[in-house]
């Protein structure tokens, strides 16, 4: 298959590769070595973080590769106006989970694409509804799942998707952290092959 471009994704994600991969084109993934912990102490809004990460992301990978097209994503758990990170712990993590129970929060994706075609922005936004739940409920999940490493304190590709009662979004792809319906639409006009 003949590509414009080498494609990279500037992500060791296993998630976003596993999403990438979907696709059918072949691609390399790069970690951007990008620090994040620096760009959030800034006073960005949700949405102007995520688009900010994702571009340093494949800003980052594109001056090693200015010959690619270079895919950076983020991703943002916001909760009231507040940042819930990835947590680390399992106390953190059931903590969490004990603020969003039975409420709604936002989940915001941004994608970077970097190419010698230009560079292209876009970001998605999902509302998630949370069931109401117990600390029994909250804890068993967490010890079940581990979601230690994700934004929120859970994976809805696994079973953190029976804690919830209603997801609203445009892709359901962008709530594991790739928005393919958009990426695809973007890597088309590109020349990437149907």
């Amino acid at each position: 298959m003949k590509y414009p471009y080498p494609l990279i994704l500037a992500s060791t994600s296993k998630y976003r590769g596993a999403l990438l991969a979907q696709l059918g084109w072949s691609f390399e993934a790069i970690a951007p070595g990008v620090d994040e912990d620096q760009l959030k102490t800034k006073n960005l809004s949700p949405t102007q973080l995520a688009m900010e990460l994702a571009r340093l992301k494949a800003q980052a990978v594109f001056a090693q590769r200015p010959d690619a097209c270079v895919i950076g994503s983020d991703q943002v758990c916001m909760l009231n106006g507040e940042l819930l990170g990835k947590p680390g712990t399992k106390e953190k993590a059931i903590q969490q989970l004990q603020k969003m129970q039975g409420i709604h929060h936002e989940l915001i994706t941004a994608v970077t694409i970097l190419s010698p075609h230009g560079e292209v922005n876009f970001h998605n936004r999902t509302l998630l509804f949370m069931r109401p739940l117990n600390l029994e409920q909250i804890a068993k999940y967490v010890e079940e799942d581990r979601p230690l490493d994700c934004a929120g304190s859970y994976k809805l590709e696994t079973r953190g998707i029976k804690l919830f009662e209603k997801i609203e979004m445009d892709d359901h792809t962008s709530i594991i952290g790739l928005p393919l319906i958009q990426l695809n639409n973007h890597l088309l006009q590109i020349g990437y092959p149907l």
